[in-house]
């Protein structure tokens, strides 16, 4: 890519991974809310507001984060498969992703009993997810500014043939 779209890419991307970052830390907010409130219509209102935030909010971050981050790799030196920490990355977005995708139809279960007239107050809430998703959404971000060291077999191939590229070319000049 060129350098301006490289970097647009990049904007975009970091934008949509800690704005799913901080819709989770929203929604774990909200979840315990939803969990430990003793007044009936701030936890129904709760678990109608977490369902709003996963089907408007996070959800297409998530989704728009594993796209662009692809598009992000393929577009640099990086690449998809040549680092193993764009590949951690990658598979933990994922995995993340996946286990989101699930989970929302707990959410949605949730908002429907929730906005029941029954009391919602007895509901499970899904903190064990927000925390989870946190954490990993958190680590991430960790792996992304240190950069570990440390090629693929794929990256190290990659590096070899480029070598070789470079080396039989200076032969020949």
């Amino acid at each position: 890519m060129r350098p301006g779209v490289r970097k647009a890419v990049l904007v975009v991307h970091v934008v949509t991974s800690v704005g799913w970052l901080g819709a989770v830390a929203a929604y774990l907010a909200v979840d315990l809310t939803a969990v430990i409130s003793r007044d009936v219509e701030t936890a129904r209102a709760a678990f109608i507001v977490m369902q709003v935030i996963v089907r408007r909010v996070i959800v297409p971050l998530a989704l728009a984060s594993v796209i662009i981050g692809v598009v992000n790799a393929l577009g640099t030196s990086w690449g998809l498969f040549r680092h193993y920490w764009v590949l951690l990355k990658l598979l933990l977005t994922i995995f993340a992703t996946t286990v989101l995708l699930i989970e929302s139809q707990t959410v949605n279960a949730l908002a429907t009993a929730a906005g029941s007239s029954g009391d919602p107050r007895g509901l499970p809430g899904t903190l064990l997810h927000s925390i989870g998703g946190l954490v990993i959404l958190a680590f991430i971000t960790v792996v992304s500014v240190h950069k570990p060291r440390g090629l693929t077999r794929y990256g190290w191939r990659q590096l070899q043939r480029r070598r070789e590229t470079l080396g039989h070319q200076h032969r020949i000049s």
